[in-house]
């Protein structure tokens, strides 16, 4: 080979990587999915306690009390908060019948009266419509996206790890 070079790796052991990959591939995932939907969970529960914000980061308009409204009503929304996991999804949310009004907002009308009465301090006013402004509770936030992808990683890093540290390494996990 006259003003050459040639450079030839053999990598021997490749099989317990393939292995690695292919239980990932058809792994369980509902471990993951559990551990998601508890994290999401709480970030929400988080956001109705205590940040009193949107998943965005926008801070929810005011009530006229100035009181967290999501825990006016007594517990039903933030108790009603959960997930729900399988090895492909995670579901959270609220099963609290008003739920929907919060997230995304509503407007209250009087249907079959002249008017709606709303109680207020030293009697009632009578009004045509309220606006329920929109105070999004569920949904990821950018500090939910990270402890996500932490998760995810860890995971993945769980099931290659067997199979990589052995070729690595040089030894068993």
């Amino acid at each position: 080979m006259a003003g050459g070079l040639r450079i030839v790796t053999e990598i021997e052991g490749l099989a317990p990587i393939v292995a690695s990959i292919a239980r990932a591939a058809d792994a369980d995932t509902t471990g993951l999915m559990t551990d998601i939907g508890a994290t999401l969970e709480s970030s929400t529960r988080e956001r109705i306690e205590e940040t009193k914000t949107s998943p965005d980061g926008t801070a929810w308009p005011p009530n006229r009390a100035g009181t967290s409204i999501l825990l006016a009503t007594g517990r039903h929304l933030r108790d009603s908060i959960a997930y729900i996991a399988s090895r492909d999804e995670v579901q959270v949310g609220s099963s609290w019948e008003f739920a929907h009004v919060h997230q995304g907002g509503a407007v209250i009308t009087a249907k079959s009266a002249k008017a709606l009465a709303i109680p207020v301090a030293g009697g009632v006013r009578f009004v045509q419509s309220v606006t329920i402004p929109q105070r999004e509770f569920v949904g990821m936030s950018a500090e939910d996206i990270v402890a996500v992808d932490a998760l995810a990683s860890d995971y993945l890093t769980g099931l290659l790890a067997g199979g990589i540290g052995r070729v690595l390494g040089g030894g068993s996990p």
